[in-house]
């Protein structure tokens, strides 16, 4: 036997107003028919939820004790159908969006934030994870959105570039690198690199651009954060190539420097599964994110001399 929201409701009503005839005018319902709902109610719970006469109408025990429960459930039920329509118009839910260390911008968290103001219904998962894991978990719908470093080969997803990256050659002040200088000039230097586990293809691609330049890096240290990348170099373990966000870290002692090179360039964009169950949700997401891009101008080291975190 479940008790029923409709008679729930009725009992609120009427354990709210102690009034008949008033309860049934809020309830757009007959006198009669609002007594029955009550007496239906008594039945499943097995005595009278209201002492009732012809000059008062007063809660008994049975209905004190049911009542907070009545409220609940009708508060409950109203949640779930505001929650439901929500859902069905793509404003609440859960969205899982991956990123990677290539990806990783002050894009991301400033597009969190407004997102989150803006659909407060919709959950937010986040999953580091390298390009390729992306990609895999993108094809079996294990992930909603990536944020990854393109292009990729997928007929199966769609993608949207958003901003240009690069790397950035970091170095400790004791190490001397003017303007005019060349990537290969640092070929006798040790080199400190984002880990292989951490990022496949930073790492990879960190790697190609030195052999670009003409040599293989001697590297003496890895890590799997970038934070402990620049602090490594700032103690003089050797230099490093780090994506440009890195030199808004404020970590001291360490220079930046451009590369110059078209090689140290890659595109940052969003993948997303075609016709996915969670479309309108992804691409209210892309909305947000690109609104933060626009607004979004990219800074660059200084031309003049390395940029210098202090």
């Amino acid at each position: 036997m479940e008790l029923n929201l409709y008679e729930l409701k009725s009992f609120s009503v009427l354990a709210r107003e102690l009034h008949f005839r008033r309860s049934a005018e809020q309830l757009c319902m007959s006198q009669p028919a609002l007594s029955k709902q009550i007496r239906r109610l008594e039945e499943k719970v097995g005595g009278p939820v209201f002492a009732r006469n012809r000059r008062r109408v007063a809660l008994t025990e049975t209905g004190r004790v049911l009542l907070p429960y009545a409220r609940r459930l009708l508060k409950e039920s109203e949640a779930a159908l505001t929650m439901a329509m929500e859902a069905s118009r793509g404003c609440a839910g859960t969205l899982r969006i991956g990123f990677g260390l290539a990806a990783v911008s002050d894009i991301l968290p400033r597009t969190i934030l407004r997102f989150g103001g803006k659909y407060p219904s919709i959950k937010l998962q986040m999953f580091d994870m390298s390009t390729p894991s992306q990609l895999t978990a993108l094809l079996e719908e294990t992930l909603d959105l990536g944020m990854l470093r393109l292009p990729i080969a997928s007929a199966e997803l769609e993608t949207l570039p958003l901003i240009r990256e690069r790397l950035l050659l970091a170095v400790p002040e004791s190490v001397t690198y003017g303007r005019g200088d060349k990537l290969s000039n640092l070929r006798d230097i040790p080199f400190v690199l984002i880990s292989r586990s951490a990022s496949v293809t930073f790492h990879d691609h960190a790697v190609s651009v030195c052999r670009g330049a003409g040599f293989a890096p001697t590297i003496v240290q890895e890590a799997n954060e970038t934070f402990t990348v620049l602090n490594f170099v700032r103690a003089g373990l050797g230099v490093s190539l780090v994506q440009s966000a890195a030199a808004r870290m404020k970590v001291p002692g360490v220079r930046f420097h451009q590369l110059g090179v078209h090689e140290s360039q890659w595109t940052i964009g969003l993948a997303w599964k075609r016709n996915g169950e969670k479309r309108d949700l992804v691409l209210k997401f892309i909305e947000t994110m690109q609104t933060v891009v626009r607004a979004s101008p990219r800074p660059r080291p200084s031309k003049k001399k390395a940029g210098t975190t202090s």
